[in-house]
């Protein structure tokens, strides 16, 4: 069975070479295929596989000191093709490209100036407790969030990770620093580096989606402030939580609702929000 996991731990990492070397022999040796990026900060990836392979690479990494304790989040992967063409495994100053390395502090533990971890149910009782004071900020780019989002979220106007630094600057969220704010994405990475950056800003009350959209969706799925479907980073573009999950965005070409995403240019945040009938048209 083909299944797909995310992940990712802040931890130092003396050696991030060796440990990309480590990789790579190890998910070779798997059949494993997608990304993994390795920093001083820790380690980020998304592959898949069999499932089979997928766990023996799990325990592979809890047997170590660096990489143990990951909380790996599992989905299916498509059933017909496959979800990655290829592995790279690559070394970066960051394994998410804010561009603010600087700003965070890392230790066994994770990061340690970032916003207060929220499960679901955390979410939500602090939903009833405040109420619409409550503003959700997304921590992902503008072209994921077209096709599924929490309620009340502010969509920032970014095209890439290094867009943040300016928007919780002088962005809609700026207006926003005495309330009490959410940030969320995928699987959680993000928000950690997201948070941490706007409590250095002087945001008052910052809070994180623990394991992020992914681990909201396994706990309440549509029934819950989520709606829309989730953009995810490899072939099948989008995934749904359950079969009430509804499509939020609009065809460019006719106005229909669909989760349809289209890449014509094989540059990701030039996605265009296409239903499918008008994609067909397109190919014609």
């Amino acid at each position: 069975m083909k299944k797909i996991i995310l992940y990712y731990k802040f931890t130092p990492i003396a050696d991030p070479e060796m440990a990309k070397r480590w990789q790579k022999e190890l998910c070779m040796r798997l059949g494993l295929k997608g990304r993994i990026l390795i920093s001083p900060h820790g380690i980020n990836g998304t592959l898949g596989g069999d499932m089979q392979d997928l766990k023996a690479y799990c325990r592979a990494m809890n047997e170590t000191d660096d990489f143990k304790g990951i909380d790996f989040k599992w989905s299916d992967g498509s059933k017909d093709v496959e979800d990655f063409p290829k592995l790279k495994v690559k070394v970066k100053p960051e394994i998410v490209a804010f561009n603010a390395s600087d700003e965070i502090v890392v230790g066994k533990n994770g990061i340690e100036n970032g916003g207060v971890h929220l499960k679901p149910e955390e979410l939500h009782k602090l939903v009833e407790e405040k109420g619409d004071d409550v503003i959700f900020y997304d921590g992902r780019n503008m072209y994921e969030a077209q096709i599924g989002k929490f309620k009340n979220t502010i969509v920032p106007k970014t095209e890439t990770s290094r867009d943040f630094i300016k928007d919780i600057e002088e962005g809609e969220i700026a207006k926003h620093k005495d309330k009490p704010i959410v940030t969320y994405c995928t699987g959680g990475i993000r928000c950690e580096i997201l948070s941490a950056m706007m409590k250095n800003r002087g945001y008052d009350e910052v809070y994180q989606m623990d394991g992020g959209i992914v681990r909201y969706g396994e706990k309440y799925a549509d029934e819950g402030l989520w709606e829309g479907k989730l953009f995810v980073f490899d072939d099948r573009m989008q995934m749904a939580f359950s079969d009430k999950s509804k499509d939020i965005a609009s065809c460019e070409k006719c106005g229909k609702n669909t989760s349809n995403l289209m890449n014509s240019t094989n540059v990701r945040r030039k996605l265009h929000v296409i239903c499918k009938d008008c994609a067909t048209k397109e190919l014609v």
